[in-house]
């Protein structure tokens, strides 16, 4: 019998992922050009009009966020995005849509892992965090994608996919099709016109104030947030464990960077080291659980990530003093600040790793 006929295709990560939100039911998507965001929000501004969606090149990184957040309340799928350094012109608001419980979905394309800290605590004011989702493929990040809408819609509360720019730029033969998660609850929340009058208006707001109430109840409305918060992170913790029973040494490691750590750890098992790798694909909720148990039987981890060290504190924090936690990371970029830096080469990760393996310091700043 003749071969089914695939229906994957060579694309581009900004590509793929656009087409993955639209995939997902997302209709409306704004933001402002910052590479390497830039390609994702072109991807969407070619594609949203096919389908009836709106995309829109807003003035600022304010605008976009302002125009999300509107979209979103009325019980669209909607979402925004850009790089790090344009995330933290919205911080503001995303503490507020998440305190607001909206729905919504944000796109960092991050330059390198240096906005860790920004995507797992952010810079907003408040008791709040997002879920945050990090893809280590164009493939993995097509299914993640549109897991986000899901559990953004299912939790009404913003999740984030960290990505960067070799996630938006490397090609890989994907295929877009929409994804059933299972069913989720209606949108009776939502502000979108169908009810008139004061008597049968809705309200979304950040700060607790409910219809008919002659008052704000401030401590109720946190802990609600906080016991939602609560749950997620017990439902929505993922990751990867490979080589790790027999593991003398764990590699910690998230995102793209993963994958040159994967092809690492293949040539120091070669070499007759017993390495193992951990790669957290939820960076909030963090998987801390998992990571102990799969540490249990090392004697050293090795937290490998593209900054001055960020990630290793939730490493540290996992495992609660049980195992030395060394990093074999560093800052390593491009002159464009891309994050196209010498710590992308396997060899090199190994070499590091090898150093740590064997007691020897491995420098934390600049990888050379």
């Amino acid at each position: 019998m003749p071969e089914a006929k695939s229906n994957r295709r060579l694309m581009e990560g900004s590509e793929a992922i656009a087409e993955a939100a639209i995939a997902a039911g997302c209709r409306f998507f704004t933001g402002y050009p910052m590479t390497p965001f830039t390609e994702v929000l072109e991807n969407f501004a070619r594609r949203l009009p096919d389908v009836g969606g709106h995309c829109i090149n807003a003035e600022s990184e304010l605008e976009a966020i302002g125009q999300a957040w509107g979209a979103a309340a009325t019980g669209f799928r909607a979402a925004t995005g850009s790089t790090g350094q344009g995330l933290a012109l919205m911080q503001e608001s995303m503490s507020e849509i998440t305190r607001a419980e909206i729905p919504i979905v944000i796109f960092n394309m991050s330059r390198g892992q240096s906005d860790y800290y920004q995507a797992t605590r952010g810079g907003g004011h408040g008791d709040y965090r997002h879920i945050v989702l990090a893809p280590q493929s164009v493939g993995e990040a097509v299914e993640l994608v549109q897991l986000a809408f899901h559990l953004s819609d299912h939790w009404r509360h913003p999740v984030l996919i960290y990505g960067d720019y070799l996630l938006a730029h490397t090609c890989e033969a994907v295929a877009i099709e929409r994804r059933d998660y299972g069913a989720l609850p209606p949108k009776d929340w939502a502000v979108d016109g169908s009810l008139g009058g004061t008597g049968r208006s809705r309200n979304l707001n950040p700060i607790g104030m409910e219809k008919g109430s002659k008052g704000i109840d401030p401590s109720a409305f946190w802990q609600k947030l906080w016991e939602k918060e609560q749950r997620i992170e017990a439902a929505e913790q993922r990751f990867e464990v490979e080589d790790a029973d027999d593991a003398e040494m764990l590699i910690v490691a998230f995102g793209t960077l993963a994958r040159f750590a994967r092809a690492s750890i293949a040539q120091l098992r070669a070499e007759g080291l017993k390495v193992g790798l951990f790669r957290p694909i939820s960076l909030w909720p963090f998987p801390s659980e998992a990571l102990a148990r799969a540490a249990k039987g090392c004697r050293l981890v090795a937290c490998l990530e593209q900054n001055a060290g960020q990630m290793i504190d939730d490493v540290r924090l996992a495992l609660n003093g049980s195992h030395p936690v060394v990093p074999i990371g560093g800052i390593s970029t491009d002159a464009a600040s891309f994050g196209i830096g010498p710590l992308l080469d396997s060899e090199r990760i190994a070499s590091r790793a090898r150093d740590a393996h064997q007691g020897r310091p491995v420098s934390r700043g600049v990888v050379a």
